[in-house]
């Protein structure tokens, strides 16, 4: 038996899905970046962006990549690990722009070493900062932009399945995915009532210079593209619609929720 080769529907474009919303994205590294796609897709369908960079090695990255976009978006530091930055950012967009109706965390980082072999080497130190980067600056956001978010608003993060499952080499990133997705659920408990849902997507193997950090990637890559019913691995533009479903009113009745944008390899035993 042949199997064909469907390629992915390209990217959703309707100008008037997000005309009016205010969306600040964290975690825009490069143009191979999710971030990058998800940031592309909520610009081409309406909305006024707040982008975030956090050193002067990534301002000229994400600046170059601001000047591609159909309207200029707002351009601010931010390091997530230093409490007096994530307040000083929100600070100034609540002056540039009074409030916002959505915030994308596409934020994650695990020391290199501890992406490889045995998750029992885990370092006391690569613990901490994988959650703390990777987990609990989800809440740090959060709590700054609630108040933002006076009609309510829209909370997106980003997750793998090594949060659920053990993945060759994922290790502490897998503990930390699993922290996010519990703070996802504890988030949409505590801000539901202020009509802020907070979702995350739960997207597969997707060939970026982060995931390439992983040790035996391409192999991991290679093997889902062969295990998931579509018979493919999926691009980031896939992920990106998904976030532009999420950040607008078609989702409006959903919160605390894991979405799966990956082939749906996660429903296959193995």
């Amino acid at each position: 038996m042949t199997t064909e080769t469907v390629q992915p529907a390209t990217m959703i474009e309707n100008s008037h899905l997000l005309k009016g919303k205010k969306i600040a994205v964290f975690g825009v590294a490069n143009k191979w970046s999710i971030a990058w796609a998800i940031t592309e897709a909520l610009a081409k369908n309406g909305a006024q962006l707040v982008m975030t960079y956090i050193d002067e090695r990534t301002e000229e990255k994400v600046r170059s990549l601001a000047a591609t976009l159909p309207h200029k978006p707002l351009i601010l530091p931010c390091d997530v690990t230093q409490d007096d930055q994530v307040d000083t950012v929100f600070s100034k967009i609540k002056h540039e722009l009074g409030t916002i109706d959505g915030l994308i965390h596409a934020i994650a980082f695990a020391k290199k070493e501890e992406l490889e072999g045995s998750f029992l080497k885990t370092s006391r130190e690569g613990f901490r900062i994988a959650m703390d980067v990777s987990a609990y600056s989800l809440v740090a956001l959060a709590r700054a932009a609630a108040p933002l978010m006076e009609q309510g608003g829209s909370i997106v993060t980003l997750t793998y399945l090594g949060g659920e499952r053990v993945i060759p080499n994922y290790n502490v990133m897998g503990v930390a995915k699993a922290a996010l997705e519990s703070c996802v659920r504890y988030l949409a408990a505590d801000l539901g009532e202020k009509a802020i849902r907070v979702n995350a997507i739960s997207a597969g193997p997707v060939n970026t210079l982060a995931a390439r950090g992983i040790s035996g990637f391409q192999d991991l890559s290679k093997y889902a593209a062969t295990k998931a019913p579509l018979r493919r691995n999926i691009e980031a533009e896939e992920v990106a619609d998904t976030a532009l479903y999420l950040c607008s009113s078609l989702s409006r009745g959903m919160t605390g929720e894991t979405l799966y944008v990956d082939a749906g390899y996660n429903i296959i035993g193995a």
